[in-house]
């Protein structure tokens, strides 16, 4: 029986060559890590895309609140800008979005309470600087 020798230089290369080739690529949440430009997001398409995802789901929920019955009222105005020095993606909306689309009935009721309002953290992308 012949004694281990370790790898050769030709292993180390090839799996250098791997390390390198999978290990190099960006990360998930990266600027364009998705395939996707960065491109800001529009305040005005994304609050009128939440109140309906909102209006949705206080339906499906059976919640009544008046945040429900203001998601769900055409004629209330949505917001036309984030809060100052935020500048969330498009990406950032679409996470967010589908984080309330997906959230269960129980979540929806803590996110639209009328009192103390909670949100999924995937829509935490303009925290408030008081809460820190």
């Amino acid at each position: 029986m012949t004694p281990w020798r370790g790898p050769g230089r030709v292993e180390l290369l090839a799996l250098a060559i791997v390390v390198v080739t999978f290990g190099a690529a960006p990360t998930p949440g990266d600027i364009g890590g998705c395939g996707q430009p960065a491109q800001e997001l529009d305040p005005r398409i994304f609050y009128a895309s939440k109140a309906d995802v909102d209006c949705d789901r206080c339906r499906e929920c059976n919640l009544a609140f008046t945040s429900c019955d203001d998601a769900c009222d055409p004629s209330v105005a949505v917001p036309a800008s984030f809060p100052i020095g935020c500048y969330p993606l498009v990406h950032d909306g679409e996470v967010c979005l589908r984080a309330l689309v997906n959230a269960s009935c129980d979540d929806y009721l803590r996110f639209m309470d009328d009192q103390q309002p909670s949100a999924p953290t995937e829509c935490n992308f303009c925290p408030n600087p008081e809460k820190h």
